[in-house]
C-alpha cells in the first residue's frame, strides 16, 4: 500500500490542523493505521494508532485528550486533528500502515509502509 500525507502547516499555539493520509494500492480497511512524529534531532515517536474499522484508538499520552485519530476506508484515508496545538508538537508527522492490527503496535518498526511526512510548526 502507498500512502500520501497532507495537512501539515503552521499554526498558532492553542490552534488546530487536521493532517490527511490517503492510501493506494492495496484494501485500506486490511491495514492498521498509525501516525507518528519525528522533532528535530529527536527519533521518531509514536503518536497514536486506530483499529482496521476505526472503532477504536490509542493515543501517546502527550497528545491524548487533543489528537483524534478517525478513518475513512471508503475514501481509502486516515486523519488526524491536532488540537489545542503545542510548540512540542512541531515535528515532521507520519502515517503508517501495516497489514491487519495496528492496535497494540507502537513502534516504528512494527510498520512495513509509510507516507512522506508532512510539517507541523507551532509558533509562539
Amino acid at each position: 500500500v502507498q500512502l500520501q500525507a497532507s495537512g501539515g502547516g503552521l499554526a498558532q499555539v492553542g490552534g488546530s490542523l487536521r493532517l490527511s493520509c490517503v492510501a493506494s494500492g492495496r484494501t485500506f480497511s486490511n491495514y492498521g493505521m498509525a501516525w507518528f512524529r519525528q522533532a528535530p534531532g529527536k527519533e521518531r515517536e509514536f503518536v497514536g494508532c486506530v483499529t482496521l474499522s476505526g472503532g477504536s484508538t490509542y493515543y501517546a499520552d502527550s497528545v491524548k485528550g487533543r489528537f483524534t485519530i478517525s478513518r475513512d476506508n471508503a475514501k481509502n484515508t486516515g486523519y488526524l486533528q491536532m488540537n489545542s496545538l503545542k510548540p512540542e508538537d512541531t515535528a515532521v508527522y507520519f502515517c503508517a500502515a501495516r497489514l491487519n492490527s495496528a492496535i497494540n503496535y507502537r513502534s516504528s518498526t512494527d510498520y512495513n509502509y509509510w507516507g512522506q511526512g508532512t510539517l507541523v510548526t507551532v509558533s509562539s
